[in-house]
């Protein structure tokens, strides 16, 4: 049976007075303070708890590989923190960006010579012949062995971290917001010892975007028809049309409301022609993936539709990744204000 905590204390000090070890002991105390002191230096260890799991990274990451998961948001993040000489495969792309130059800088980054299997993203073999140090995926989807790919477990064994961006853990992304975009930053800005850039980059975002919500203020609230161009994801004319998400928050700071919100329960609506065609459209979001013209899908849409008050008034804006989680929100927020309230802004 162990001492209990007094007696071991009594115990230590006499032994203090008989011996030299004390010194010895405040040697240890010493060493384990500048241990410390180096450790709060080098920002490591990081500790994620990762939908469940904890991830544990002693020195920031040099082997990414970003899967495809249909989104732009762990590789923009990635570069918007000045991170991408880390990736060594990326799989994501959108084709063009609000920002600057991003989507030339992602189209600049290394694919791995990934042959990507049937569903679309970094098979298990291939991934772990990348010899990544970090995997990064949108939801826990890219690490389902049902799909083919590398479990997070297996990846562990190679010695490989993993990370599921926010709202990924359940595959259910209906009720992200701007804050996940924001709680991505932050993660890989205490992944890669970058927390003051990342913690920069959110202070501008909500700076700018409460900047357009103060203004918008009080106006009224145009219904907001969103969608991807050219984009088929059920059994209907219009099954890429959003229902709920970060979208309908980048909507609500911009002074709009989602004309389909209550259409799906998820995060998108498989809609008929019908339906679209007896609801009353303010405004048109049309997102481009990979579409290089998604202003000619926004028009053909608008003059399919004459009835609808934005098809009278030409009120539509095409975006992309700004749209998405990822590191741009407050360019959606600012775009979608101007079209909704021009006067306002």
């Amino acid at each position: 049976m162990p001492m209990n905590r007094p007696v071991t204390t009594a115990l230590a000090a006499a032994l203090c007075l008989l011996t030299a070890a004390c010194g010895s002991s405040s040697d240890g105390k010493a060493g384990d303070a500048t241990a410390e002191a180096a450790a709060s230096k080098s920002g490591y260890p990081v500790t994620l708890d990762n939908c469940g799991q904890k991830e544990t990274f002693d020195k920031a990451p040099s082997r990414v590989v970003v899967m495809n998961g249909a989104s732009v948001a762990e590789v923009s993040t990635l570069l918007a923190l000045g991170l991408g000489d880390k990736i060594v495969a990326n799989q994501q792309t959108y084709g063009n960006s609000e920002v600057p130059g991003r989507a030339e800088a992602i189209k600049k980054l290394p694919d791995g010579d990934v042959k990507q299997n049937d569903a679309f993203d970094v098979p298990r073999e291939t991934m772990i012949g990348l010899r990544p140090d970090l995997v990064l995926s949108t939801t826990a989807y890219g690490f389902d062995e049902k799909n083919g790919f590398a479990t997070r477990d297996q990846l562990k064994d190679v010695g490989a971290h993993s990370y599921v961006s926010p709202q990924g853990c359940d595959q259910d992304t209906a009720g992200m917001t701007i804050a996940d975009s924001h709680q991505l930053l932050r993660d890989m800005g205490k992944v890669f010892h970058v927390s003051d850039k990342a913690e920069e980059l959110i202070a501008a975002s909500e700076k700018k975007i409460a900047a357009v919500a103060d203004k918008v203020k009080g106006e009224k609230k145009p219904k907001v028809m969103v969608l991807f161009s050219n984009m088929s994801m059920g059994g209907n004319d219009f099954s890429s049309v959003v229902a709920k998400g970060i979208y309908n928050d980048i909507l609500a700071e911009a002074g709009g409301a989602n004309a389909f919100e209550n259409a799906s329960e998820g995060s998108f609506a498989d809609l008929s022609k019908e339906k679209v065609a007896a609801t009353d459209v303010d405004a048109l979001v049309v997102i481009g993936y990979n579409d290089p013209d998604p202003a000619a899908y926004a028009e053909k849409l608008l003059k399919e539709f004459p009835q609808w008050p934005a098809a009278r008034n030409n009120t539509y804006v095409t975006l992309s990744d700004s749209m998405y989680l990822g590191p741009s929100n407050d360019l959606a927020v600012e775009e979608i204000a101007k079209m909704l309230h021009p006067d306002a802004l």
